[in-house]
């Protein structure tokens, strides 16, 4: 008991600060990308040949959970390196599908694997798995961060105009407020028009060689103090967006979490005395809804933002992702009342509708992370790596 206690929150805390955020700021993603690889392959195996040794396979958790931080604080940041406003939307809706379709995947092979194999193939099977994904990552896998000017921070999106939108095409919420009202401003376009004239005509860093791009480290991309980078992450707790975000994706999983909790309670005893195989099928429903939510928020995602862009006088706000939050109000509700009131009486409902609701709560759940993640990404650049280390856990 006294172990859990005192391990479960240093793995968190090793996870969030230490591997993520600090690192990630100053030194870039890619060789957290790779220590996170060779973490999970060596932990993998490791907590597969702890045989009986309680403590030995905590230890192996533990460090499983860090090699696993990067992938889940550390790609959506990615996303909002690698591509512009109005091309986020699927991309992260991709993200988010693999990060939690994968978590209700899983169970449905680990009670086959459990059941047949043995419990330990579970773990060989990621060590497995994570070693053939090491070269993959390695060679398809460059750094995504560089050093932006501030310039190029409040500039994101190509520099063109949406079709049937009127004013100057404006990427970043907190400067388009200040320029709105630029087309009725003949000077205050003209000096926007030269400003975007000269981000576009001022000379980009010369490209990488393939050989560059393997290094686990091409320098430095913060100058920012290592200690205030540590402490950082506490006061963004009480930032209204941070908070509405952690609400936004923490509620829902939570939940989730809750309801896997309750589906093994209920479907291995009476009445219907499940199996752990037969319960681990159960998990299918969910994986199907973290795909709908992929393919909803997917197509939602982009076209709401371009939408509501083109009638807001082509002017971009981030407050535009929140629309998806409605989506997830109405999965995310309906599949929790749902599920509430079919699995209390699952002898009369039977497995399947418990199943499916289960599988709104997870819909909800991605279009939520989407919208959230969208927006942090949107709207808070500088410290966004820090925020989905506290969101996600």
């Amino acid at each position: 008991m006294l172990p859990d206690i005192i391990l479960r929150p240093l793995q968190s805390a090793l996870k969030d600060y230490a591997d993520c955020e600090i690192k990630a700021r100053i030194w870039g993603k890619r060789h957290l990308y790779l220590l996170g690889t060779i973490l999970i392959c060596a932990s993998s195996a490791w907590g597969g040949a702890v045989g009986t040794n309680y403590t030995s396979l905590l230890w192996a958790r533990v460090v499983q959970g860090i090699g696993l931080a990067p992938f889940e604080a550390l790609v959506n940041a990615s996303v909002g390196d690698l591509y512009f406003v109005h091309e986020r939307g699927m991309r992260m809706s991709l993200t988010n599908m693999a990060l939690f379709g994968g978590a209700f995947m899983t169970p449905v092979l680990v009670g086959k694997i459990t059941a047949t194999i043995g419990w330990q193939w579970s773990f060989y099977l990621i060590a497995i798995f994570a070693g053939a994904l090491l070269p993959l990552v390695f060679f398809l896998v460059p750094e995504t961060a560089f050093v932006r000017s501030e310039n190029q921070i409040l500039s994101e999106a190509p520099s063109h105009r949406l079709d049937g939108c009127h004013g100057p095409p404006i990427a970043n919420g907190s400067h388009s407020r200040g320029t709105t009202n630029s087309s009725s401003n003949p000077s205050s376009f003209e000096k926007h028009r030269d400003h975007m004239h000269h981000l576009n005509t001022s000379s980009p860093p010369p490209k990488a060689t393939f050989v560059q791009t393997l290094l686990p480290f091409n320098g430095r991309k913060s100058d920012a103090n290592f200690f205030k980078l540590l402490l950082r992450p506490f006061p963004l707790f009480f930032h209204p967006a941070v908070l509405w975000a952690y609400l936004i994706q923490g509620t829902l999983i939570g939940w989730t979490v809750f309801l896997g909790v309750i589906l093994a309670a209920t479907f291995l005893g009476p009445p219907l005395w499940f199996n752990e195989v037969k319960t681990g099928y159960m998990y299918v429903g969910p994986f199907v809804g973290a795909i709908i939510g992929f393919i909803v928020s997917g197509l939602l995602a982009d076209w709401s933002a371009k939408y509501l862009i083109k009638k807001n006088q082509g002017v971009f706000e981030p407050e535009f992702r929140i629309v998806l939050v409605v989506v997830q109000l109405v999965f995310g509700c309906a599949g929790l009342y749902g599920f509430g009131i079919t699995a209390e009486q699952v002898s009369r409902y039977g497995w399947f509708l418990p199943d499916f609701f289960f599988a709104c709560v997870v819909c909800g759940m991605v279009v939520g992370a989407v919208a959230s993640a969208l927006y942090i990404v949107d709207a808070h650049r500088s410290f966004r790596s820090s925020v989905f280390c506290l969101v996600v856990h």
